[in-house]
Formats: structure tokens, C-alpha cells, sequence
């Protein structure tokens, strides 16, 4: 089953519609929105700033989510995040995705409809533009988003929330 802790008096508010899978943890100031799901081992942490994760958002397996002092994190709607990514006082803006190992820092954005690609890393600071796939360590902008991109992001996003509402259900009923 997942865990949720409070931290010095502040309590995570997660969405009833919203889907935690096992193993997942979650403390203090963290918001999770509407339809939004959270998979296997993945730790959000709202001790030391804000964490705010929009509606239709789902953020995969063994995922790890904090914050510097004073520096929240926030997750727009629409968001992917995939397997084994590290946010730390960033913003992912709406329907973004950023790719299974990649590393995002604080201070550093990831623009409406940009692309992550897998493995990347995102120093501080560093704004990915909107509409654009970025790759590399550093990440760098490689070209502008295709339609086929746009379907595929839109595919993943809607396919979590489905699955998300699948297991949801099945454990409610079980």
C-alpha cells in the first residue's frame, strides 16, 4: 500500500480521483490533482517547499520529487513524467514530457508541449522552450515538435490516466 505522512502540520491533499500505486510515499506540502496518478516507488516530498502536480499528470515507477528552500515544484496538467526521473524545484509546464532517466534542477523549466527525451539532464536554470525535444547532459534543443509527436505525447498522458483509473478501481473493489 502507499504511504502518506504529514510534516509539520501540513497534510499532502490528493485528489479523490487521483491514483497512488503501492510503495508509493508522499509527505507534507504536496498537492495532487484530478485524475493524476503515481506509480510503483515513487517518493513526492513536500517537506522543504511545495509541491504542486496538476490534473491528468502521471509520474512513473521509482520517481523521486523535492524541493530547495523556498523553491517549489510544480507539475502542470497533462504532464508526463517517465520511469526513474528526478525533479527538484522545477516546473514542467502542461502537456510536457520529460523522458525515463532525466534529471531536472532547480530553478530550470520544461515549456507547454516540450519534449525531454530520455536520459537527459537539465542544469539550473535552463528553460527548454515550448513545442521543442531536447536531449543530452547538458540538455540542448535538437528540433521542433512534429504532429506525430504531439499524438504520441497525448496517447501516453491519456493511457496513464485510463490505466491509473483501471488499478484504482480494481483495489477500491478488490
Amino acid at each position: 500500500m502507499y504511504k502518506i505522512y504529514p510534516y509539520k502540520g501540513k497534510y499532502p491533499k490528493i485528489a479523490e480521483t487521483a491514483y497512488l500505486a503501492d510503495f508509493v510515499t508522499v509527505t507534507g506540502a504536496v498537492e495532487i490533482g484530478e485524475y493524476s496518478s503515481v506509480w510503483f516507488q515513487t517518493v513526492i516530498r513536500g517537506d522543504v517547499a511545495p509541491t504542486k502536480i496538476g490534473n491528468n499528470t502521471n509520474i512513473q515507477d521509482l520517481c523521486m520529487l523535492h524541493q530547495s528552500p523556498g523553491n517549489p515544484l510544480i507539475l502542470e496538467d497533462n504532464v508526463t513524467i517517465g520511469h526513474q526521473v528526478t525533479l527538484h524545484s522545477c516546473i514542467i509546464r502542461k502537456n510536457a514530457l520529460v523522458g525515463m532517466g532525466s534529471i531536472v534542477l532547480d530553478g530550470a523549466e520544461i515549456g507547454e508541449h516540450a519534449f525531454l527525451g530520455a536520459g537527459s539532464l537539465v542544469p539550473p536554470g535552463k528553460k527548454i522552450p515550448p513545442h521543442t525535444m531536447a536531449f543530452g547532459r547538458p540538455a540542448k534543443v535538437i528540433r521542433d515538435l512534429t504532429d506525430e509527436d504531439y499524438e504520441e505525447m497525448n496517447r501516453i498522458y491519456k493511457e496513464y490516466r485510463e490505466k491509473g483509473q483501471y488499478y484504482k478501481n480494481l483495489r477500491d473493489n478488490y
